[in-house]
């Protein structure tokens, strides 16, 4: 019990922001957070929040605990959950956001086959790329791909999101196969570009990431170009494998410098709050879940 009350202390006070909002909040003193806090790295030997009273900052070694701590308390939560309403029906409307190109591919699809399952919910999907504003906007949960920034929403991990340069078989054909990351300066790549600013490419290198600036004769602001041209073989394209898998799967494209790949951003399932999350949002992140947990889905897709 103390040691779950360590987890949930820590996820608290990163949640609110500091130790004495986390303290008004459970109705003790600030002292008794501090000393949870205390307790828990003690045990764990390593330091999880740089904090005063007054303002708290994670340390790398926090930020990797806090995403297991959200997954452990939502699971737990879930698990309750399910016990205690498992003759309960997931009812009402669902506001889901998602980002353009992957809501199009990996979560559109998905969507009937929910509905299916939960047939006294109803939902509205909204596809777009901007960070939407979950409570402002009435959001019930969003998909996103990146590192959680924002403490104050809770995130449930759903995929990992890899990274990898293709290119389609005739392109690598013709002009051969980049086997460093130098090599990249002889090659055709095809660049996230707007407004005369490229987004760089991340390569994981003598032990640490680096982004390089690639150069070709196109570049788009657009990732379902870049795929597009990428399998006409006009040249490499730096993709997520959500968005390629099925097309490497196929022969379509080919992996290059995969000892080069760098960590991705996550998938995350984002809401608002932790405690009596509406059955609705706990079976839909449940759902993506499973789904994408499938060993062949990032392959295949939903077909």
């Amino acid at each position: 019990m103390d040691q779950f009350k360590q987890i949930s202390t820590f996820v608290d006070v990163v949640g609110k922001g500091s130790l004495s909002a986390a303290a008004r909040a459970e109705g003790v003193a600030p002292a008794m957070i501090s000393r949870r806090l205390d307790a828990l790295e003690a045990r764990l030997g390593v330091k999880l929040l740089q904090r005063t009273t007054r303002k708290i900052a994670l340390t790398h070694e926090g930020t990797a605990f806090l995403e297991s701590c959200q997954r452990i308390l939502a699971d737990l939560e879930n698990a309750e959950a399910s016990v205690a309403e498992r003759s309960a029906n997931a009812t009402g409307h669902l506001s889901i956001s998602a980002p353009a190109g992957f809501g199009r591919l990996h979560v559109a699809p998905l969507m009937p086959s929910f509905l299916a399952e939960h047939r006294d919910v109803s939902l509205t999907l909204n596809l777009n790329d901007r960070m939407v504003d979950l409570i402002g906007e009435g959001v019930d949960v969003a998909v996103r791909i990146a590192s959680l920034t924002d403490s104050g929403l809770i995130g449930v991990k759903l995929a990992d999101n890899q990274r990898v340069v293709v290119a389609s078989p005739a392109y690598l054909q013709r002009y051969g196969r980049p086997e460093s990351l130098d090599d990249l300066a002889s090659h055709n790549c095809l660049p996230i570009s707007s407004e005369g600013s490229q987004r760089g490419w991340v390569f994981r290198h003598n032990g640490r990431n680096v982004t390089l600036k690639v150069s070709g004769n196109m570049g788009c602001n657009d990732g379902a170009v870049l795929h597009d041209w990428a399998l006409a073989g006009k040249g490499l394209a730096w993709r997520s494998m959500w968005e390629v898998g099925a097309a490497i799967e196929a022969g379509q494209l080919v992996t290059v410098l995969d000892e080069f790949a760098a960590p991705g951003n996550a998938i995350y399932a984002v809401f608002a709050q932790r405690q009596h999350l509406p059955l609705r949002i706990r079976a839909f992140v449940e759902f993506l879940r499973r789904a994408y947990a499938r060993p062949d889905y990032w392959r295949r897709g939903v077909a």
